[in-house]
Parts: structure tokens; C-alpha cells; sequence
């Protein structure tokens, strides 16, 4: 297993392993929480985004019964703050019995679907590792667009919240960064059980970050992450063919567009367009804004909804005449960000590092509706080439 560059182990499918032996892994306590039946203790309604996430996702997510709850706890109004961070987490034995309950009601699981598959509890204890740096680590940029009750956690709550999931060196955080490192560690365990063929790979903490930021609840929030992840875990396999696939797109694409950068992309034996492949595992992420992460992901989306909906190939089509929706717009937004700065990359840079270091430095330089307007731009000319 890879634990940098975003690769983690190989394989494609996906549903809950079976006759799994829960205790005997490392801290799997941690993970007693994402109650699936409780409601956040932080939120009441969900905003546009959480919304739209759920549209999205609604194939994937699947319900999950809350469980029985006796008459004296329902009336117990003054729980105390363990009591609410244990049901804002997601129980894992519980996530485990939804989804073998759904898999054996799926007489024929599509191609996307997670299958049954041993989790070896040396991977699961690395993954566990790695998942609280990196929860730890992350950007504090979502807290401007969180809702104000997850942006205002009491500090007893917060260290309920990362003792609960076993987070350490936490100790330099605000409350609201301790919790939102605490969801994602809960839910990003779970995923590793879910589908332990991908475990857990830097840079998936990159795309959950969003999700929960405005989806306050985690059992929503774990399976919105599923349904995202069915099309973004083959950036995480260990063979990269999903990766390689990709480059090989925008490669084309560049090709077709600008051939003198292309040609001189080939000089620096740079054709592969592996500069950019931070980009394409995590969604551009990390070159973007969080704000403009949401619009970029939410377009992509709207893109991927209007192919399913046979919007492409039906009199709607006039709509969309000028840019076919498709499932590559991603692509073709890096592809667009690489020709954008094409005079640069042509007259100044002589070797793949000094373009891997441009490619590094537009974070927070990018015009997410340019890009956009240019990718568009490149579907209309390329889409029946490429």
C-alpha cells in the first residue's frame, strides 16, 4: 500500500466485508459513534449544499433505521457532553449490518458496487495512523462556510469528540478544528472498513473535507462520501490505471488544442502530463478555493446528473448544443488550466519539475468560472475527438 501521492491499495468494487471480528482491531472504539439513528446535536436543517449533496449521492446513501430508544432516555433533555459526541458519530457494527443488509438485497451489483473483501488488521492500524495526521493537518479554510453551530464547539465537547476516535496532537487546535478533525476520522475509518480494497490514501481527506463542512449529519455525510467515492476510487488504486487513464485524456486534449505546447511538452518528456496529477486525485482540490471547490464540484455534478438523465442524447440536447454535458469536465478544467498558461510553460520552463512547480503554485490563483467558460470552450471543439 502507498501512503503518499494519493495511491492506496488496488482494486475496484465495493460492499462490506462479512464476518468481520470488530474488536480485534486497533482502536476500533474510536469509531463507536456517527450514530446513524440519533440527529447531529449541532444542526436542525440542512442548507442548499447539504441538500444538493444528498441528490447527488440519494443512489448511493442508504437508509438507515434509528435504533430503539427507551422512554426514560427520550425524556432525558439534559444528556451530558459524552453522551453527545458518542451519538454524532457513526456506529461502525451498525454500518456494517445496513450495507450487508442491502448487498443481499442487490441480486446484481453494478460494476461500481464495493464486493466483500477481507480487512487485514495491520492495513486498517496504518490506515488508522495515517487518517489522524492528516485529520489533524487539515485546512482550517472550510470554518468561514461551516453552519454556526458546527463552527462553535464547546472545548469539553471537542476533546470528547477526539478522545472518542483516538486523535492526538490536537492540543494547538480551536474546539471547531478538534471536532471537524474528529468527523473526519470517524467517517473516514468507516470508509477504510467499508471498502477496505482502497483503505484509506492521503488526499481522501481532501474530499470528505467539503462534504461534511456543509452536511452536518455524519451518517448522511459517510454515505454522500460512498456515493463520491464510486467515482473517484480508481485515483487511489495501487496499479494507477484510473489515474493513467485520466492523464491520458488531458494529455490528448492538449494535443489537439496547442500542438507547439504539446511538442514542447514532448522535448521536456513531459507528454504524460504527469504535473498535473495531484490535480486529478483530488478533484483540484488543493489548487482551489473551498468555496470554489463547491462550484466547481457542483457543475461536474450537474454534468454527470444530466447524462444519467439521457439529457445528452434527447431534444434537451439543444440546451447543452454548444458543450455536451460529459463525464470528464474535471479533465478538461485542468486541461484548460495547463493552456492557460502556456506562454509560460513554452518560453520559460525547460525541465517537467519547473512545470510541476507552476502547476503547485496556481493555489489560490485560479478563476473557478473562467476555467470553466474555457473547459466548456474545449468540449465544444474537442468532445467528438477526444
Amino acid at each position: 500500500m502507498k501512503v503518499t501521492g494519493g495511491i492506496g491499495n488496488n482494486g475496484d468494487s465495493g460492499n462490506l466485508m462479512e464476518g468481520m471480528d470488530f474488536p480485534d482491531y486497533e482502536d476500533v472504539s474510536a469509531l463507536e459513534s456517527l450514530s446513524s439513528g440519533d440527529q447531529s446535536p449541532f444542526v436542525e436543517d440542512s442548507d442548499s449544499h447539504s441538500n444538493l449533496m444528498l441528490d447527488e449521492f440519494s443512489s448511493s446513501k442508504r437508509a438507515m433505521e434509528p435504533n430503539d430508544v427507551s422512554d426514560s432516555e427520550s425524556s432525558d433533555s439534559d444528556s451530558s457532553a459524552d453522551h453527545d459526541v458518542h451519538h454524532s458519530f457513526l456506529s461502525i457494527r451498525s454500518m456494517h449490518d445496513t450495507a450487508e443488509v442491502h448487498s443481499k438485497e442487490d441480486s446484481s451489483p453494478s460494476k461500481t458496487e464495493v464486493q466483500p473483501q477481507p480487512c487485514n488488521a495491520e492495513d486498517f492500524a496504518t490506515w488508522q495512523r495515517i487518517i489522524r495526521v492528516d485529520a489533524v493537518r487539515a485546512n482550517e479554510e472550510w470554518i468561514a462556510y461551516s453552519t454556526p453551530q458546527a463552527g462553535v464547539v464547546s472545548d469539553g465537547r471537542a476533546h470528547c469528540s477526539a478522545q472518542a476516535v483516538g486523535l492526538k496532537d490536537y492540543d494547538h487546535l480551536e474546539p471547531s478544528r478538534i471536532f471537524h478533525a474528529a468527523r473526519l476520522v470517524a467517517i473516514l475509518e468507516a470508509y477504510a472498513l467499508y471498502d477496505p480494497e482502497i483503505g484509506y490514501c492521503q488526499g481522501m481527506s481532501d474530499l470528505l473535507s467539503p462534504i461534511i463542512t456543509v452536511m452536518t449529519e455524519d451518517h448522511e455525510a459517510f454515505w454522500c462520501f460512498v456515493g463520491f467515492m464510486r467515482k473517484a476510487r480508481h485515483n487511489f488504486r495501487l496499479d494507477e490505471v484510473g489515474i493513467r487513464r485520466q492523464l491520458n485524456i488531458i494529455s490528448k486534449i492538449i494535443k489537439h488544442k496547442d500542438s507547439h505546447l504539446y511538442r514542447h511538452l514532448e522535448k521536456l518528456q513531459a507528454e504524460d502530463c504527469f504535473f498535473v496529477y495531484r490535480m486529478v486525485v483530488v478533484l483540484f482540490r488543493r489548487e482551489l478555493t473551498f468555496e470554489q471547490t463547491l462550484c466547481l464540484w457542483e457543475v461536474m455534478w450537474a454534468d454527470q446528473v444530466a447524462i444519467r438523465a439521457g439529457i445528452g442524447k434527447s431534444a434537451w440536447s439543444r440546451i447543452r448544443q454548444r458543450a455536451p454535458p460529459t463525464d470528464d469536465l474535471l479533465l478538461y478544467a485542468i486541461a484548460a488550466s495547463v493552456l492557460q498558461r502556456r506562454k509560460q510553460i513554452t518560453e520559460k520552463y525547460s525541465s517537467m519539475d519547473e512545470i510541476l512547480r507552476e502547476c503547485n503554485n496556481m493555489a489560490g490563483h485560479l478563476d473557478v468560472w473562467k476555467l470553466l467558460d474555457d473547459a466548456h470552450d474545449l468540449v465544444v471543439t474537442l468532445h467528438d475527438k477526444i
